[in-house]
């Protein structure tokens, strides 16, 4: 049966922000059934360096690819996925993670817009970022702690979600990917090559796509 036959309407709080902290087990279980696990392209695939097209239909192709990502996302042990990174040029993340407090956010975000900080909002957080597109690599990369992203759903309403701490880089992270962005990309020249190094060095603990 298609997600949106089954999966109520996006619950709102009051302030507007999607509430993506209630069953939150149940909810990634179900896509993550419904899914199929896709091989993770990485660093160098075209599909990553480019701007993703705008999600423009809802349903039941887009309703089966966010319920690949999350049987991709479970496989590869990640706490967020964009389309392209299991080779898909759409604008649409999911992710399953928490954030600095412990509590568990679940959930999928189409057309995702940042929305742009007020100076006196602006707390960088310097920790150590990695990416399922480039396995076995860390780096430190400030960023802010607090991020509001906008889009739409799965049905094609509205939505917004706010995050903390490593869900706030979580948010970050993946609306950069659907921008044609790495978080390697916004690291100085040596510490790119480092992760570069790192990745080369390493070997991953589930399926990528190869680069020609």
């Amino acid at each position: 049966m298609a997600q949106q036959e089954t999966d109520e309407r996006t619950s709102i709080d009051d302030e507007g922000f999607v509430v993506d902290t209630e069953d939150c087990e149940a909810r990634e279980t179900a896509y993550r059934e419904r899914g199929t696990s896709r091989p993770i392209t990485v660093v160098g695939n075209p599909v990553l360096h480019k701007e993703c097209e705008d999600v423009t239909e809802f349903g039941d192709d887009l309703a089966r690819l966010i319920d690949d990502m999350f049987a991709s996302q479970r496989t590869a042990e990640g706490v967020g996925l964009a389309a392209n990174q299991i080779g898909v040029d759409l604008k649409v993340f999911v992710y399953d993670c928490p954030d600095d407090e412990g509590v568990r956010h679940v959930g999928a975000v189409c057309n995702p817009v940042l929305e742009e900080l007020a100076p006196e909002e602006r707390v960088l957080d310097d920790s150590n970022e990695g990416c399922l597109s480039v396995p076995t690599a860390y780096a430190s990369l400030a960023r802010p702690d607090y991020a509001v992203v906008r889009g739409q759903d799965a049905q094609g309403n509205p939505i917004k979600v706010r995050g903390t701490g490593y869900f706030a880089r979580c948010l970050q992270h993946e609306t950069d990917h659907l921008y044609g962005y790495l978080y390697i990309d916004r690291l100085s020249k040596r510490d790119r090559k480092d992760a570069l190094r790192q990745m080369a060095e390493g070997t991953p603990r589930y399926e990528t796509v190869p680069n020609d």
